[in-house]
């Protein structure tokens, strides 16, 4: 059975994707920001335990720096499930907006 993809799950799946190696918590909270106002980290941890859970990303635990007095960063990877699901997702958004008029307006 294929689940389909929240708004801020996509957001989030694209902002990992956009972060590249640096797709960590903060650093997706921000890339978030540039679109969507008010991003709480607390939502973007919830969305990438759910997404992990799901098989789409992965994370790892990176090395403990000294700007962070020693703790670790966890960071995040789109995984290929995710990056078809999220094509799909896209796909279909494409799909039922093609040849709407600009700005969308309802009949």
């Amino acid at each position: 059975m294929i689940s389909f993809l929240g708004e801020f799950e996509q957001l989030l799946l694209l902002a990992i994707i956009r972060c590249g190696d640096e797709a960590y918590g903060a650093a997706l909270q921000r890339e978030l920001e540039q679109v969507r106002r008010g991003v709480h980290l607390g939502a973007v941890y919830t969305t990438l335990l759910r997404l992990e859970s799901k098989g789409l990303v992965a994370s790892r635990v990176g090395d403990p720096t000294a700007e962070r007095g020693g703790r670790r960063k966890k960071f995040y990877r789109i995984l290929p499930a995710g990056s078809r699901q999220l094509e799909r997702s896209l796909a279909a958004l494409r799909t039922m907006t093609a040849g709407l008029p600009r700005p969308l307006e309802a009949p």
